[in-house]
């Protein structure tokens, strides 16, 4: 997500910015102020970003790194007509009130002029002190100390107040607030940009895109989602109310205004005119567990009528296998997003058999990221960012895996089988044991 916003922002992701794994703290460098501030204001990953001031492995390293920082970038923030506040924080470990106060006490080597206003301080400057991830082997000492002046908090708030819980319209599959605000911050997502969900269900994913000012618009196959008519999907309630829609839930939030619209059309058969017409493509596809996986055109599906719908709608469908779902996906991107439009989806995986070859590709397309979400110690998701680098042509039609991988599946069903049968029965079965 921060790489991503980086980009956005005109900032540019070092290989030597400091990761250290299995840590909440990272040391990034960034050109300004300004840019931290920019990330932040979008970020729902970050809680906070900081001027760091020093560091080290004990307080004695952090002292000697304080005493090394210039004066005259101090000097700003610790004026005699100024008021600051020292706050500290500890990751996995609780310290008292004294010990607090007597880590606070070991920095009065500091140049602070100004007084403390423990309230409303014009200057914050944070201890933060890494005691490490595990919980039941909690060390005496932390592994790792930082110091320095608060910038700029995350937008981790948006998480609750865009929860699902409190969504006016809501689907079995509704995605979550926070993986919502991710994939846009993956899609780099900015004002007024034409964002499209082919996978539209209840808008999820339109919501966090509208947030960030762009323009949204939405597919699906289901009839009845799209209308907001049917059965509910909320609890204690048996049917869906007349203005249970995706545009009232962006009338909820205040953003109508980006609304676009919501067609029911099968992703398989673009409705779409021929060129670039996208910024960004967020969807999650159906995986077949909770929604069904359909297309249009089969002979041989029953005929389904639509309850309590307006109008005697009918439509026939038929399966529609996973791999073709994620091909036609890659397709679709490549002919309809813009240059530089970046496509973000998710691909469900069984963990012991996965390996990156089995990420679709295209030629016009270039992988950005693969972050993993855990379901269970045996399945996960994908989350999948690429962006298009080339024009869309005749003979870039089909997407592919590379060659070693793709030449004996080319033409029969062996490739599906092998990289997508058994998938979506495995995630099945074990959110099935989870439920019991």
């Amino acid at each position: 997500e921060i790489t991503s916003l980086l980009s956005l922002y005109g900032g540019q992701f070092s290989t030597e910015q400091e990761i250290r794994v299995n840590s909440p703290f990272w040391i990034l460098t960034l050109p300004s102020e300004e840019m931290a501030r920019g990330l932040m204001k979008r970020t729902v990953c970050a809680k906070s970003v900081f001027e760091l001031w020093g560091h080290g492995r004990s307080a004695g390293e952090l002292y000697a790194s304080l005493r090394n920082y210039p004066v005259a970038k101090m000097l700003p923030y610790l004026q005699s007509d100024s008021t600051y506040k020292v706050h500290i924080h500890t990751f996995n470990k609780t310290l008292t009130q004294a010990q607090k106060i007597q880590k606070i006490d070991a920095l009065e080597f500091l140049p602070f002029k100004g007084k403390v206003n423990l309230k409303n301080p014009q200057h914050v400057f944070w201890i933060l002190e890494d005691y490490g991830m595990d919980p039941n082997n909690v060390p005496e000492d932390p592994f790792h100390l930082y110091f320095g002046r608060w910038i700029a908090d995350g937008q981790r708030e948006l998480i609750e107040s865009y929860s699902v819980k409190r969504r006016h319209f809501i689907g079995n599959t509704s995605m979550d607030a926070c993986l919502s605000f991710i994939m846009a911050n993956h899609g780099r997502v900015k004002p007024n940009d034409v964002v499209y969900d082919p996978f539209v269900g209840t808008g999820g994913l339109l919501i966090s895109s509208a947030h960030f000012g762009a323009y949204v618009c939405g597919t699906d196959i289901d009839y009845n989602t799209i209308h907001g008519l049917g059965k509910a999907s909320r609890k204690n309630q048996k049917w869906r109310g007349p203005d249970e829609n995706i545009r009232a839930n962006l009338r909820q939030y205040g953003l109508e205004k980006h609304y676009l619209d919501a067609l029911v059309s099968d992703s398989s058969r673009p409705i779409w005119r021929k060129g670039m017409l996208f910024d960004v493509i967020l969807t999650d596809p159906p995986y077949g567990i909770r929604e069904a996986t359909r297309r249009t055109g089969s002979q041989k599906e029953t005929v389904k009528t639509a309850e309590r719908s307006t109008e005697n709608h009918i439509f026939v469908s038929s399966n529609y296998h996973l791999s073709d779902i994620f091909f036609d996906l890659l397709k679709f991107a490549a002919e309809y997003l813009v240059m530089g439009g970046r496509l973000v989806y998710w691909l469900p995986v069984y963990r012991p058999e996965y390996t990156e070859e089995m990420v679709p590709r295209h030629p016009c397309l270039k992988l950005i990221s693969n972050c993993e979400q855990m379901l269970s110690s045996h399945t996960s998701r994908r989350l999948i960012t690429m962006e298009k680098v080339k024009e869309f042509k005749d003979q870039d039609h089909s997407s592919h895996l590379p060659d070693s991988q793709w030449a004996p599946y080319r033409g029969h069903n062996s490739f599906r089988e092998k990289y997508f049968s058994g998938v979506t029965k495995r995630i099945a079965k074990e959110e099935k044991d989870h439920q019991k």
